[in-house]
């Protein structure tokens, strides 16, 4: 039991799983926004577009709700296929801002690697100390050239 609440103690805290754990609270909250988008914003255009359609009212009655004065009996059953139009259209934005969240990130690394990839092919300006050795070594390499040479 020991090893096991080690091994998931580990798991835990590793860096993808906090990563992912941020991802899904905010990917719920981006889902709020994506649906508030679409219910109070473009369903209600494309409904001036469409001469006042509600999608969301759209649905296929297969049985009639039965009821005795105010109180159902049985509840209707029906096929709500403009809520299912209506999840289609928040799924497509959520698609689509995905689509441009990874889009603007994979150039972000391309960009990121490229300044590397130029900045690793650049050589080096060298240090002073590093000259200073330059200027000793060629002073001695003339020096010792003179001295094979008398």
């Amino acid at each position: 039991m020991g090893k096991f609440l080690t091994e998931f103690k580990e798991f835990a805290m590793k860096g993808n799983v906090i990563d992912m754990a941020v991802g899904v609270i905010i990917g719920g909250a981006f889902g709020k926004i994506v649906s508030s988008l679409v219910n109070d914003i473009i369903m209600p255009l494309v409904s001036v577009i469409t001469g006042g359609v509600n999608f969301t009212d759209k649905k296929i009655i297969l049985r009639e709700a039965v009821m005795n004065g105010t109180e159902v009996v049985n509840p209707e059953v029906a096929l709500t296929w403009g809520v299912f139009i209506q999840s289609i259209v928040d799924f497509l934005i959520i698609a689509f801002c995905i689509f441009m969240a990874i889009r603007f990130m994979n150039k972000l690394k391309a960009a990121t690697k490229k300044a590397e990839e130029e900045q690793a092919a650049a050589p080096a300006e060298p240090t002073e100390d590093q000259k200073l050795l330059t200027e000793i070594r060629d002073l001695l390499k003339a020096q010792a050239q003179r001295e094979a040479g008398k």
